[in-house]
């Protein structure tokens, strides 16, 4: 399969209620949580399988799931008018119902997603998958496990929060490339919730779970089954006759093993009921470390605490392996376990297992947990163990540290079955200096007797992947963070003879020298490998190199015939530049091995403007004449006029930076003067300001607008500076972070005064956001720069440094190695100094490392302490992302309102409002920004993980 994904603005403020009241005292506000019944939490899953890497799919709009109106405890459309509340009404505000945003925001966040798409092997056929909106609070609701760092839906043995499809179309792609009739797949009850949707190698069949809400409350109903669908008729049936047999989600789920067979992890048949947790512990519960080993972890979550959990954690996440056949066949092979992923080689005769086992740990999540992989015959029988990696608790903290042992344990996709995998030369401590630092090896499935794994290539950098061709060409990568390095190295797999050389040696942050990725083709066994290309009359070996293309004008996407041997390359194919923006999503001339001719070369691109959504399109060469396949109408159209500008300018020390301006339609400058401005940006490291300064992005881009997008405020007739550039630059052996408030408060400076020399932005009424390191970002800007911003909203963040002690973000300094740089960079230790109001938003629970709910708790406690404006709401049932409507609508509510107090009215014109600066709009968009109707769709760092999800998405 092939995922594309596009980047959306995510943002988490949006609509308001005005108030010309005084300001209110400092607030905390915990909505009320539902009695936990009701439908399953919503959450992505990644169901692709295999190395995707150069075939993903760009995103087109948010997958989110639909819901009734009245889905939650709303009393009110949320829509006061600013110019006649009273304190009285500001009291209401601090009630505990859920409010909902005006309908100029309402209505784009409530609009109908657009399927998602997913070409078949063969490219003949699409799939239509169908989805809802946004999900309703008591699905939210319903009880989870948090088990070692993963949450658990027990009812139905999967994650929770998983999304679901309610329906696949099927399409076939004809010769003129338009779409014929749909035929929809049928058999399975309504209200069926779909998931893991795989097409079988040889493109004949469909294999996807299902379920049901739990109508009776005895929790049978509820378990996932394993479907199958004839792609030509369209019919679905259970793949196991016995009702029984039930999928277990929790970790790998399903997989092809051949054309007419899957193995599937099910719930085992004897186990019995859940463990019950004793009333009475028998013993206190006890760390120790009188080894005085070293450990240090970041701030993980939802951890294993006491030997009932650890039980727990067995009976919902072991499997018991079947394999299932399409005549109805089914065989149970291996012992139960705690199977984290299975894989067939590309021959189909072997099996890659993977488990993990016990002693399980308290301290560290279940990756690190101890991992064993097999290698299994196709039926079943065990062949041989390829490691048993022990707990992973000591893998130090510095970024480019790894687990000791075997590692990245996958098939060649270039051979039947044979496996490669690297080995850390290090310790896997990234503070090690050692050459060579990593080494690849290889071997066959089933070696001989004595033969011992062949070394592939070494590496003194941190090994990063490779991609496949044949026994004459493969390409291994490696990167150091670091120095930013990264080295694109070509071996000849086959040829001994054949000494590795260098192709690329670049920095990862110099975008404008990248020089593209190659393309990989699907072969007949359903693996990807390097897409070979021949022109007339050269016997030359090219590739086909595809690229972001990073210019200063900004993103210009590109496709190079490169010859891998002389380094020469030829244009062959390149966006618009002008007005559209276009990319090239995947091969569909892919089918056949072997060597593929220029003039046979056929593409998947996608097209879109400014102000035209993403369409796809089929190129076909020589004629490259493109054969457009979609046609999704525009998601927001009452915002199709909005104007956009990628514009450029300077900080104080010289480095050059970027945002992308976005205004209301109809909106001039000279005619309307300026507007409100909301601000949201997110900070991110560097180690140049040569790179720093480069432009990222496309000005033609289609503006996207998830559920939590600043931009939807351009229909409130704000001013948006969306991602601003917040270099922060440590150069040469300089930490990046120990400048950090310095460069963080002249960007924003910078942001600014740009704004306000273009007279778009009102010097008082400029606001600024951010989620998780964004709201740490917000936050320390209130304090450090007031002068700047009249209001901040902060979703999701951290705020106190000493809280996360072992690192945080890509700062992998440790508290007692860089304690005034901590301190110096919480704004929790900067408290006093805030006297902007803040909005402070927390999902209650969040399990993002770092970003703990106590986090916004503390902060909102340490501000109230010194009389600052402040509010906070927390979010019952969230994560670090927002999922249910009830949740997003009441967070753009309280978004609204906040701007529209703090924001908007923050001028010599107190009476000034929301719905009062729209007056000189024309009335063309004025009558546009009415229309109701929206056809549109509805350790780690501290990553924007707002509630943005695809409106569109191909794979």
């Amino acid at each position: 399969m092939m995922r594309l994904h596009k980047v959306y603005h995510r943002l988490s403020l949006l609509s308001l209620s005005l108030f010309t009241s005084p300001p209110l005292p400092p607030t905390l506000i915990r909505l009320p949580s539902l009695n936990r019944i009701g439908h399953l939490r919503t959450h992505s899953r990644n169901a692709a399988r295999g190395i995707m890497a150069a075939a993903s799919f760009h995103r087109l709009a948010p997958v989110n799931a639909a819901l009734a109106e009245d889905g939650g405890n709303n009393t009110s459309d949320g829509s006061v008018s600013s110019s006649t509340a009273t304190a009285a009404a500001d009291d209401e505000v601090i009630g505990v119902k859920y409010r909902v945003p005006p309908p100029e925001i309402k209505d784009i966040v409530d609009a109908p997603p657009l399927p998602a798409l997913s070409f078949s092997p063969k490219r003949d056929k699409i799939l239509f998958l169908k989805r809802r909106s946004l999900p309703p609070l008591v699905e939210l609701a319903k009880p989870e496990e948090k088990l070692a760092g993963i949450r658990i839906d027990g009812n139905c043995n999967t994650r929770s929060r998983m999304s679901f499809y309610t329906g696949i179309g099927i399409h076939q792609l004809m010769p003129d490339c338009t779409l014929g009739p749909e035929k929809e797949v049928h058999g399975f009850p309504d209200g069926a919730k779909i998931n893991f949707v795989t097409w079988s190698n040889d493109g004949r069949h469909l294999a996807f779970s299902i379920r049901f809400d739990d109508e009776e409350g005895d929790g049978s109903s509820s378990k996932l089954r394993v479907w199958v669908a004839d792609i030509e008729t369209g019919e679905a049936r259970p793949l196991f006759q016995s009702p029984d047999i039930c999928l277990n989600g929790v970790f790998d789920n399903f997989v092809w093993v051949d054309d007419s067979t899957l193995l599937v992890c099910t719930i085992p048949l004897s186990r019995g009921e859940p463990p019950k947790k004793p009333l009475v512990p028998s013993g206190p519960k006890i760390q120790s470390n009188e080894q005085k080993s070293v450990i240090q972890v970041r701030t993980f979550q939802d951890l294993l605490k006491e030997e009932y959990d650890e039980n727990l954690f067995d009976y919902y996440a072991t499997s018991q392996l079947v394999l299932g056949s399409l005549d109805g066949k089914v065989k149970e092979v291996g012992p139960p376990a705690v199977y984290t992923s299975m894989d067939p080689s590309p021959d189909e005769k072997y099996l890659l297992i993977t488990s993990i086992h016990k002693p399980y740990s308290y301290i560290v999540p279940c990756g690190r947990f101890p991992k064993k992989v097999d290698v299994w015959t196709a039926d079943g029988k065990f062949v041989r163990e390829l490691c048993d990696l022990p707990l992973a608790e000591d893998i130090p903290i510095a970024i480019n540290s790894v687990r000791k042992g075997r590692r990245s344990i996958n098939w060649r996709a270039d051979k039947p079955s044979a496996l490669y995998w690297a080995e850390t030369q290090d310790g896997g401590d990234a503070k090690v200096e050692v050459s060579p630092r990593d080494i690849i090896y290889t071997q066959p499935a089933e070696p001989l007797e004595g033969e011992q794994p062949e070394i592939l290539h070494k590496l003194d950098l941190r090994y990063a992947g490779i991609s496949w061709c044949d026994d004459t060409l493969a390409l291994v990568y490696e990167s150091w963070y670091k120095t930013r390095r990264i080295r694109t190295w070509i071996i000849s797999p086959g040829s001994k003879d054949v000494s590795p050389r260098i192709l690329f040696d670049r920095s990862s942050e110099d975008v404008y020298s990248d020089p593209g990725s190659p393309m990989l083709r699907r072969t007949p066994v359903g693996t990807y490998v390097i897409a070979k290309i021949k022109k007339e009359n050269d016997e030359g070996t090219y590739v086909l190199l595809n690229g972001n293309g990073a210019t200063p004008e900004g993103n210009i996407p590109f496709l190079d015939l490169f010859n891998i041997n002389t380094g020469s390359k030829e244009r062959i194919w390149e966006s618009d530049k002008e007005k559209y923006y276009e990319t090239v999503v995947a091969l569909m001339s892919d089918q056949e091995n072997g060597v593929l001719h220029i003039n046979e070369l056929k593409i998947l691109t996608s097209k879109e403007s400014k102000t035209e959504n993403t369409q796809y399109y089929i190129q076909s060469w020589p004629d490259k004449k493109p054969c457009q396949i979609t046609n999704f109408p525009h998601p927001y159209p009452q915002l199709a006029s909005l104007q956009k500008e990628m514009i450029r300018y300077q900080r104080k020390d010289g480095v050059q930076l970027t945002a992308t301006l976005y205004l209301p339609p109809g909106y001039d400058p000279s005619k309307d003067g300026p507007l409100p401005c909301l601000v949201w940006s997110y900070p991110g490291e560097f180690k140049s300001k040569d790179a720093a300064g480069q432009v990222r992005g496309s000005p033609n881009e289609f503006a996207g607008i998830g559920p939590t997008s600043a931009l939807l405020w351009l229909a409130r007739r704000f001013a948006i500076l969306s991602g601003p550039t917040i270099p922060i630059i440590g150069e040469g052996d300089e930490e990046a972070n120990d400048r950090y408030v310095e460069q963080l408060v002249a960007s924003a400076e910078a942001a600014v005064d740009e704004v306000i020399r273009r007279g778009v932005a009102h010097p008082n009424k400029i606001a600024v956001g951010g989620h998780s390191y964004g709201a740490f970002m917000t936050a320390n800007l209130l304090a450090h720069a007031p002068h700047l911003f009249c209001c901040g909203i902060a979703r999701s963040g951290a705020y106190n440094r000493t809280l996360t002690p072992f690192g945080f973000q890509n700062e992998d300094r440790t508290l007692w190695e860089a304690t005034s740089t901590y301190v110096e960079m919480s704004p929790f230790l900067s408290a006093n100094k805030i006297k902007k109001p803040i909005l402070l938003i927390h999902g209650e629970e969040d399990n993002n490392p770092g970003t703990l709910t106590m986090q916004s708790d503390r902060f909102f406690n340490a501000l109230k302490g010194h009389g600052a404006l402040c509010r906070l709401v927390i979010l019952p049932y969230e994560s670090h992302g927002y999922a249910a409507r009830e949740s997003i609508l009441h967070v753009l509510w309280e978004t609204d309102r906040w701007l529209g107090k703090y924001c908007v009215s923050n001028a010599t014109d107190g009476t000034a409002d929301l719905d009062t600066c729209k007056d000189g709009a024309t009335k063309e968009a004025a009558d546009s920004e009415r229309k109701a109707s929206v056809p549109s769709g509805g350790g780690s760092p501290e990553l924007d993980q707002s509630n943005q999800k695809p409106r569109s998405l191909m794979w």
